[in-house]
């Protein structure tokens, strides 16, 4: 096999979990002798993985508005693409996927871009969907 075209398009997670979707199911209607056994096992595996993150509560009309609303933030095409797969909904994990977050956004606009993830892109499935504060641990509270 010979790559002829690398790196023709980034795909999101939603993407991808909709297309192995597609090949599972054209796997499952072929005979079982025409079934190409390790392909399938990559399908599943990776589909498993991808329903337990934010891509399959994700979908084409959310991703678009989120991409829309960001717009205005100059984020580059990798960095836009990684708050979709990751949503981040804290300014810390915004700062991590923004390169050179301290010179390009203020504090406001990354705190703005946490809010818009959270506005336009649903949380994983099974995950709480409040922010959670980090609190001490109640036992260290307990006076002596």
């Amino acid at each position: 096999m010979e790559v002829i075209k690398a790196r023709a398009t980034l795909l999101t997670n939603q993407e991808v979990l909709s297309l192995l979707k597609e090949v599972g199911d054209a796997e499952k209607r072929k005979s079982k002798a025409n079934r190409l056994q390790k392909l399938s096992t990559i399908v599943y595996e990776t589909t498993r993985y991808l329903e337990q993150t934010p891509a399959a509560t994700q979908d084409a009309d959310c991703i678009k508005s989120f991409l829309e609303a960001v717009k205005k933030y100059n984020l580059t095409r990798a960095e836009s693409l990684m708050m979709v797969n990751l949503r981040p909904t804290t300014p810390v994990e915004v700062q991590l996927i923004v390169e050179e977050c301290e010179e390009r956004l203020t504090e406001d606009q990354v705190d703005e871009l946490a809010q818009l993830v959270i506005k336009h892109l649903p949380p994983a499935p099974g995950t709480d969907t409040q922010q959670t504060s980090i609190t001490a641990p109640s036992s260290s509270l307990k006076p002596e």
